[in-house]
């Protein structure tokens, strides 16, 4: 059941919004962290190259199946105790591959990381939902800015660790504890869920196939924004070292650029929504990837490319928060259900992106590989008034609490 505001402490809405955005900033901790181990967890394991590839589809198998539960858990039990639950999974979860002894270890240990880093993910999404609903104005861009952070602050350690010759397993096991502390602390102030209105629990009525219409058309907007965050996260270093010749250090400098963009662009997100609104704030990024990235390939000098990169991590900063906005904030939708749906779909552009990129590369070149960003880019623009159309885009104004002003507009 669903924790209502009366079985709870009152708790102020800026307690929630710090307490969400600490959640999100120990998710982005945790996956960075593991992920900056998994040259010493290979090494240690002895694994081939197709040994390793294997077993990190383990996550991306976790995470799909923990989206097909999440749904129907945050409409079950609510974001906030779903949230709380999983958190404490993930923490328990990060120092697993570190302690595996085999390959078969290893594979089911990164299945249960993907697990509860999918049914956390979507969790906290939609108590993110929960509070802007609370808070009546943008906040999504900024905890997705606080994930970006933690990716940072995780890399950064792991990092550390590694310079220090400190093992995974110790290492993980570190962070792990602090941020079981951390989350803990934060869950107790994360915001009670809204009991559901009758019609959005059953799901019925005759808007239920325009209603799956927009969710998937939602769900295509964050496809091909992932594919471009993939393409950045594997293949932008590739083209600056091996197709402009550029020394390794300013190859690695490209995903950095893009990454400082992205996390400059979500924490900016919200006061442009709020300015500009959803639809028009999704055309712009996405008309600022396709024509930084286009221009850039075009000219196709190590600066240029630089800047392009840079266009395309602020572009893309705001579209899948934005996205997820627009899916759970509409009145008669289950917000669990439709974030596990864009969820699943933007994980899939993630994980098909880099792929299908290096397929066009040794079919054409790596050039025109990463001109497919710009190409789908393009289909961003052309749905983007799905962002703002029906009730998602009077929610904010809609939901704000009795005796706060309605001139604050989140489009």
């Amino acid at each position: 059941m669903h924790e209502s505001s009366e079985e709870l402490p009152a708790l102020s809405t800026a307690q929630a919004r710090r307490a969400v955005s600490v959640m999100f900033l120990a998710n982005g901790i945790a996956f960075a962290s593991w992920a900056a181990r998994v040259p010493a967890v290979r090494e240690r394991l002895g694994l081939r190259d197709g040994e390793l590839g294997l077993a990190l589809l383990g996550v991306a198998c976790g995470a799909i199946l923990a989206f097909r539960a999440a749904g129907p858990l945050v409409a079950r039990l609510g974001s906030r105790r779903v949230t709380r639950v999983s958190a404490m999974l993930l923490c328990a979860a990060l120092p697993l591959p570190a302690l595996a002894p085999s390959f078969a270890a290893l594979v089911a240990a990164l299945v249960l990381l993907g697990m509860t880093n999918g049914l956390m993910d979507v969790a906290m999404n939609a108590q993110a939902v929960e509070v802007e609903r609370r808070h009546g104005r943008p906040i999504l861009a900024s905890v997705h800015g606080m994930f970006s952070l933690g990716g940072l602050i995780g890399a950064a350690l792991g990092a550390l660790a590694a310079g220090l010759a400190v093992s995974p397993a110790v290492h993980l096991l570190a962070v792990a504890a602090v941020l079981a502390v951390v989350v803990l602390d934060a869950g107790g102030a994360l915001s009670a869920d809204a009991r559901p209105e009758p019609a959005v629990a059953a799901g019925a009525g005759a808007s239920g196939g325009s209603r799956s219409t927009r969710i998937l058309l939602l769900g295509l907007i964050a496809f091909c924004s992932s594919v471009g965050e993939g393409a950045m996260a594997n293949w932008s270093a590739v083209y600056l070292r091996d197709e402009l010749h550029t020394t390794a250090a300013v190859a690695a400098t490209g995903y950095a650029v893009f990454s400082l963009a992205m996390l400059v662009g979500r924490f900016s997100g919200d006061g442009l929504t709020q300015r500009f609104g959803a639809e028009r704030l999704v055309r712009a990024a996405a008309l600022l990837v396709a024509g930084g990235l286009g221009a850039a390939l075009v000219v196709n000098v190590p600066i240029a490319l630089l800047l392009g990169f840079g266009c395309v991590g602020a572009g893309l900063s705001v579209v899948v928060p934005l996205v997820f906005r627009a899916g759970a904030s509409a009145p008669d939708v289950a917000p669990g259900k439709a974030l596990a749906t864009l969820a699943t779909l933007s994980y899939g552009g993630f994980l098909v992106g880099p792929p299908l990129i290096g397929l066009l590369a040794d079919r054409f070149t790596l050039r025109g590989g990463l001109a497919v960003v710009v190409a789908l880019v393009l289909v961003i623009v052309a749905l983007a008034p799905v962002v703002a159309r029906g009730p998602a885009a009077r929610s904010s104004a809609a939901c704000l609490p009795a005796g706060r002003p309605r001139a604050i507009r989140a489009h």
